[in-house]
């Protein structure tokens, strides 16, 4: 299996076109006709996950968030960018990232989150295209079959994302039947959320002032970007088993979180 085999696959689930504006998805280390071993899949690209790779046999990572975000000038080893970069050139180790792409496509990062809600007849929210055949949008709108507590919705929603805590506003003292959804820093589609008449809108980032005004209009539901993504591993998986039957995949075991809760005890 050749790693353009594997771009070319996970490029028509996701076109790189889906992909905003400021992103850099697509391949960033590696050269096309290079043989794959196998394929590490993760949220995020660190020197962990690197030794991780090699020491599963795996000469590919196909992470959600791209390593290499902004411009390098130099790899001098004094950020983990650079370090990254460097360890993964020495040990012929590729990078393949699928960001804001896999997050629009239909059937991606956003339809995961639903389908772990156990959301249905679900549909596009904001902005909406098409590239080659594939529908993206920015966000996604579900419905329960049966409409839920707002205290039941957020235990279900902590309970499968298996996050710590919770951020959400006053608890809506009516049943939640549709919910708005965007994975990662979402905040930006609550007014889409709201004219789309949402009951809920589940994200993982959004500002402090963003959450006044709102009470007993929409259920606000913040769980953490890492946390809101978590599951693109377990999606990348389920593409490549799909289109490239072939290739050994491994899902990471390491959690790149950088923000830890701290509790006091």
């Amino acid at each position: 299996m050749k790693l353009g085999n594997v771009l070319h696959a996970l490029e028509r689930f996701a076109p790189l076109p889906l992909q905003e504006g400021y992103d850099h998805a697509g391949l960033q280390i590696g050269l096309p006709e290079a043989e794959v071993s196998g394929a590490l899949l993760c949220l995020d690209v660190t020197e962990s996950i690197v030794d991780e790779a090699l020491s599963k046999g795996c000469n590919l990572i196909v992470s959600h968030h791209p390593l290499l975000f902004h411009g390098l000038h130099r790899i001098s080893g004094e950020d983990m960018v650079q370090r990254v970069v460097a360890k993964a050139i020495k040990h012929d180790l590729a990078i393949i990232s699928m960001h804001t792409n896999l997050d629009a496509a239909q059937g991606g990062v956003n339809w995961k989150i639903a389908e772990k809600l156990g959301l249905s007849d679900c549909r596009p929210l904001g902005k909406e295209q098409e590239v080659e055949g594939v529908r993206g949008s920015e966000g996604l709108l579900g419905r329960f079959a049966e409409p839920i507590a707002a205290d039941d919705f957020v235990e279900l929603v902590q309970r499968v994302f298996k996050v710590e805590c919770v951020m959400t506003n006053e608890l809506l003292r009516r049943p939640i039947e549709t919910v708005a959804l965007c994975g990662g820093a979402g905040s930006f589609l609550l007014p889409t959320a709201l004219a789309a008449g949402a009951d809920a809108f589940l994200t993982g980032e959004m500002h402090y002032h963003e959450y006044f005004g709102h009470e007993q209009e929409i259920q606000l539901c913040v769980i953490g970007h890492y946390q809101s993504e978590q599951y693109t591993s377990e999606l990348l998986q389920e593409i490549l088993q799909k289109s490239c039957p072939e290739l050994r995949t491994v899902v990471t075991e390491e959690d790149t979180n950088p923000i830890l809760y701290f509790h006091q005890h």
